[in-house]
């Protein structure tokens, strides 16, 4: 069985953070943080690796990567009155085991997501839960030229096909960006490579992020390695007939301009995209950023450094509100080591940044690799490990 990769390739790195975070003397927080559920490790789930999706009654769903009735992970729900339950443990075996990223849920409320590992092959999957159903696995990774181990979530259009990429597999072993079309007259959901990484220098490697939907199709992610510098991308897919063109938009220098992106993009309204860097950038951990298109060019500015050491940036997708303001996490930033809730406003040209939660690694949490979600004036996310089982928590945020 798999274990979680992302985790995997940091372990070495967090090990003496985690010693300095759990002997951390505490600073005073604001009166606005609070935890709302700690996982036990054990059927409930725990290790969350991505964050929460909300229904329109006020639900949050999600997956952990460990925990569940067989210790292979789980999706679960949080109701609005907080109570947690799972909506299915997975078994580690043809069903799917160890999901890394979060949940999309389409307008019949019905949850879409990946494994990283298990499936026909252990390559991974793409499972659906129906409302009020059990899973059914959409589709088991082949590996090879087949993509596999996807660590990121899914998008979907409004025909109802599935997209996302994969870490390794693919053509060159480097990743892929795949569609997956529903079924027509019984038949099985159909999977499409769109774009395998790796078959320049320069194209970029290993996606740990999913794609975002642009106008007539487009797709538009980044890679965490790759690109002329070798550290990420961030990259456009347009249809060319039958296939796919991919369109390198900026190649990280892991300098100011930031690098190793984990997380994904978000588009506002004027189809600007704003993501985020794990690392570099002036203050050393990872930046956020800003591309505008503008006759057929794109122009990349740097909102915001985070200071910081090493691997300490955004892992997950900003969120954008109706104002304007961005929302963010970083992982193990912060005055202990142990990740923190950020805002950035923007104003007269420039983007003011509001501290909004300091993690301290204990009962709190501890390592946040969540994407911040907005429900009714409240953010939610959760951290992968900390809280009063050591298991991670689902917390709530009032900014």
């Amino acid at each position: 069985m798999k274990s979680t990769s992302i985790s995997d390739s940091i372990k070495l790195a967090f090990a003496f953070v985690l010693l300095l975070a759990a002997v951390a003397i505490p600073l005073a927080q604001a009166q606005t943080f609070k935890v709302v559920y700690n996982f036990t490790g054990a059927s409930d789930g725990g290790n969350p690796l991505d964050g929460l999706i909300a229904d329109t009654s006020g639900n949050l769903y999600s997956t952990t990567s460990a925990g569940g009735a067989s210790g292979n992970g789980a999706v679960i729900e949080f109701s609005k009155s907080g109570v947690e339950s799972v909506l299915y443990s997975f078994a580690g075996g043809i069903d799917g085991a160890n999901p890394q990223a979060g949940l999309l849920r389409d307008k019949s409320g019905n949850l879409y997501g990946t494994t990283y590992g298990g499936g026909t092959e252990n390559a991974g999957t793409v499972f659906m839960i129906p409302v009020g159903g059990t899973e059914e696995v959409l589709y088991s990774f082949a590996g090879g030229k087949d993509a596999a181990d996807p660590e990121a979530g899914l998008t979907i259009d409004a025909q109802g096909n599935l997209y996302g990429t994969a870490s390794a597999g693919g053509t060159y072993n480097n990743g892929a960006v795949f569609k997956l079309t529903p079924p027509k007259s019984g038949s099985a959901w159909k999977e499409t490579l769109l774009y395998s990484f790796g078959k320049s220098g320069t194209d970029g490697t290993v996606p740990v992020a999913s794609v975002t939907l642009g106008a007539a199709g487009t797709l538009y992610g980044t890679t965490s390695a790759g690109g002329e510098y070798g550290y990420g991308t961030v990259f456009q897919l347009v249809r060319s007939g039958t296939s796919w063109e991919e369109t390198i938009l900026h190649s990280f220098a892991d300098g100011d301009d930031g690098g190793v992106p984990y997380g994904g993009l978000i588009a506002n309204k004027s189809g600007s995209l704003y993501g985020s860097a794990t690392e570099g950038g002036t203050g050393g951990g990872g930046t956020i950023f800003e591309l505008t298109p503008s006759n057929g060019s794109w122009t990349f500015t740097v909102l915001y450094s985070n200071p910081g050491w090493g691997i300490s940036g955004s892992f997950r997708n900003l969120l954008l509100d109706s104002s304007g303001n961005l929302y963010g996490t970083t992982h193990c930033d912060g005055a202990n080591d142990a990740g923190t809730v950020y805002k950035l406003t923007p104003a007269s040209g420039s983007w003011t940044y509001t501290s909004l939660y300091v993690f301290t690694g204990g009962t709190d949490g501890l390592y946040v690799y969540s994407n911040p979600v907005l429900l009714e004036g409240h953010i939610y996310g959760t951290t992968k490990l900390g809280g009063a089982n050591g298991n991670g928590v689902i917390w709530q945020v009032i900014p």
